[in-house]
C-alpha cells in the first residue's frame, strides 16, 4: 500500500521505504506464515511440557543472540553511513563477531554438561549443543545480512533467508511426520530397518534443532561468495568507535530481549515443577496468535532503521518520521481488531490442549503494538547519538517486566506474564515520547493516534459484549465492524491519501 503525502518532496523517500518494508518483509511474512504452519504440527505431535522446552530453549537463543552480536548491527550501519567506507566497517563488524562467536562456541562445548545440569536437562546435554550451534550461524550471519540491507540487495536478502527457513520447514516435516508416516507404513524393508536404527520416535524436539541447525548453518554457506569479495582488514580504530557506539545497545537489546522472553523461562522456575512446563508451552503456542502484527514490526524495522540514518539530513525528515508513525499505528490497529474478530478461526491454528490461554491473546497483540510504536520512537536517540537513553528505558522496561512477572507468575500464572509485558512496553513507549521530546521533538499527530488506537480497542469490546452464540453470526457482525473501522480510517485519512481528489483513481 503506497501513502500518499501532501508534500511532494517526501512522496519518494516514503514510497520507497514502502517499498523496501514490503520486500523485506516477504521473508518475513512468508518465513512466519510457514514456521507457524509448524505451530499446528508442534502442538499436535508435542505434549504440552515438551513444547514448552522448545519455548524456553528459543527463549535461551533470543537472550544470547543479542550478547553475540553486541549492538554490531546497528553500529554496522551508521558508521557504514557516516565513514562513507562501508566495505572496512564490514570487515571489521563481521571479524570481530567471528572471533568472539568461536571463543563463544568453545566454552559451550567445554562446559556443556555443567549448562544443562544448570538448565535442568541433565539428561538432554545435546540440546545445548544444538543452541550452541544455532547461536554461533546466527551471530556470523549478522553482519552480512545487515550489508545486504545496506546496499539495497533485497533480493538476495530474501533469497538467502527463504531458503534457510524452505530448508528449516522442509527438514522439520522430514523428521516430524515422513519419517514416522515410513517406518509405521513401511517397517518391514531394508531400508525403514536401517532408518529405524537411528531415528528416535521419543525425540521429536531434538529434531526440531537439528532442522535449526542444518538451516542455519546452510545460509552461512551462502554467504561465502559475499566474503570472498571482501578484502578483510581490521581497523582497530574503527573498531574501538564501532563499540562504544554499540555497547550501549547491546544493554539495550539485552534488556528488550529479557522483556521479550524472560517471561517464558520464569515460568519454568516459579511455578510448581507438575505444572511448569506445560504452561510454558501453553503461554508460547498463543504468543504465537500475534504472528501478523509481529510479522509486520519485523519487516517494517528491517526497512526503517537505515531508513532513518540515510534521511536523517533530509530538510523534512521529522515530518516523514511523524507520517510513518501514524500510518504504522493505522495498520497495527487493523491487524489488532483483524486477529481478535475473526479469532473463531485464527484459534484453530494452535491444537486443543493449548487454547485454554486463548484470554491473554488481546494482552500481547497490544503489547507488541505499543512495542513497535517504541521502535519508532527510539530514532530520537539513535540519530542523536544518545544510544545510552535507550539503554536506560530498556533497562528500565527489563526491570518493570521481571518485578511483576516475579510477583505475578505465582499468583495468576502466565496471565500475570501477559499484562507484565503489557505494562513494560506500555511504559517505555510514553517515556521514551516525552524524553525524545526534549532532544529531538518530531511532530507526531498525537490526537489522530489515540483515536486510531482507542477505536480498534474500542469496537473490539463491543464485538465481545453483543454476545452473539452463532459462529457464522458472530463472524459476520464482526465482519461489518472491521469494514467499518477501516472505512473510517480511509475517510480520516483521505486528503492525505489522495490530496487532488479521488478523481485521481479513475486516472
Amino acid at each position: 500500500m503506497l501513502f500518499i503525502e501532501k508534500t511532494t518532496n517526501n512522496l519518494n523517500p516514503l514510497k520507497k521505504l514502502v517499498g523496501q518494508t514490503a520486500v523485506y518483509g516477504l521473508s518475513s511474512i512468508l518465513g512466519r506464515i510457514l514456521g507457524y504452519l509448524l505451530v499446528p504440527l508442534y502442538t499436535t505431535v508435542l505434549a504440552q511440557a515438551a513444547y514448552g522446552s522448545v519455548v524456553e530453549l528459543y527463549s535461551y537463543i533470543a537472550l544470547s543472540l543479542i550478547i553475540l552480536t553486541y549492538g554490531m548491527e546497528t553500529a554496522f550501519f551508521r558508521f557504514a553511513e557516516s565513514t562513507k567506507k562501508p566495505k572496512a566497517v564490514f570487515s571489521t563488524g563481521f571479524i570481530s563477531i567471528v572471533i568472539s562467536s568461536v571463543v563463544f562456541l568453545f566454552f559451550i562445548f567445554a562446559f556443556r554438561n555443567s549448562i544443562a545440569d544448570a538448565l535442568r536437562y541433565t539428561q538432554k546435554p545435546e540440546y545445548i549443543t544444538y543452541i550452541a550451534l544455532i547461536l554461533f550461524f546466527d551471530s556470523i550471519n549478522t553482519i552480512p545480512f545487515a550489508n545486504l540491507r545496506l546496499e539495497n540487495r533485497a533480493s538476495r536478502f530474501v533469497a538467502i533467508r527463504l531458503t534457510g527457513i524452505f530448508v528449516n520447514i522442509g527438514l522439520n516435516l522430514f523428521f516430524i511426520l515422513l519419517i514416522p508416516w515410513l517406518i509405521l507404513n513401511y517397517g518391514d524393508t531394508a531400508f525403514m530397518q536401517w532408518m529405524s536404527s537411528w531415528y528416535r520416535m521419543d525425540s521429536k524436539v531434538d529434531y526440531i534443532f537439528i532442522s535449526n541447525v542444518i538451516s542455519s548453518g546452510l545460509m552461512t554457506l551462502l554467504f561465502i561468495p559475499q566474503w570472498i569479495k571482501i578484502n578483510f582488514v581490521f581497523d582497530k580504530l574503527l573498531w574501538k568507535k564501532m563499540i562504544i557506539y554499540a555497547l550501549p545497545l547491546l544493554v539495550f537489546g539485552l534488556a528488550g530481549a529479557i522483556n521479550e522472553v524472560i517471561d517464558r523461562v520464569l515460568l519454568k522456575y516459579l511455578l510448581p515443577e507438575n505444572i511448569a512446563m506445560a504452561q510454558v508451552g501453553i503461554y508460547g503456542a498463543v504468543y504465537k496468535i500475534s504472528i501478523l502484527m509481529t510479522i509486520f514490526i519485523q519487516a517494517y524495522r528491517y526497512a526503517a532503521e537505515p531508513f532513518f540514518f540515510a534521511h536523517e539530513k533530509h530538510k523534512e525528515a521529522k515530518e516523514m518520521y511523524a507520517n510513518m508513525m501514524k500510518y504504522f499505528v493505522m495498520i497495527t490497529t487493523v491487524i489488532f481488531l483483524g486477529t481478535m474478530l475473526y479469532m473463531d478461526i485464527i484459534i484453530h491454528f494452535i491444537g486443543k490442549n493449548f487454547r485454554s490461554g486463548a484470554p491473554v491473546i488481546p494482552i500481547l497483540l497490544l503489547a507488541n503494538l505499543f512495542l513497535g510504536i517504541y521502535y519508532n520512537l527510539s530514532v530520537w536517540y539513535k540519530l542523536t547519538n544518545r544510544t545510552r537513553y535507550g539503554a536506560y528505558i530498556s533497562i528500565f522496561g527489563a526491570l518493570v517486566t521481571l518485578s511483576l512477572n516475579f510477583y505475578w507468575i505465582p499468583r495468576i500464572g502466565y496471565t500475570g506474564s501477559a499484562w507484565a509485558t503489557f505494562i513494560c512496553y506500555g511504559s517505555m513507549m510514553v517515556i521514551s515520547y516525552f524524553i525524545g521530546r526534549k532532544f529531538y521533538p518530531i511532530p507526531y499527530n498525537i490526537g489522530r493516534i489515540l483515536f486510531y488506537l482507542g477505536l480498534s480497542v474500542g469496537f473490539y469490546f463491543i464485538s465481545i459484549n453483543l454476545g452473539i452464540e452463532s459462529v457464522n453470526i458472530r463472524l459476520s457482525v464482526n465482519t461489518i465492524i472491521f469494514m467499518l473501522f477501516i472505512s473510517i480510517l480511509f475517510f480520516m485519512e483521505r486528503k492525505n491519501l489522495f490530496p487532488n481528489g479521488i478523481k485521481n483513481l479513475r486516472e
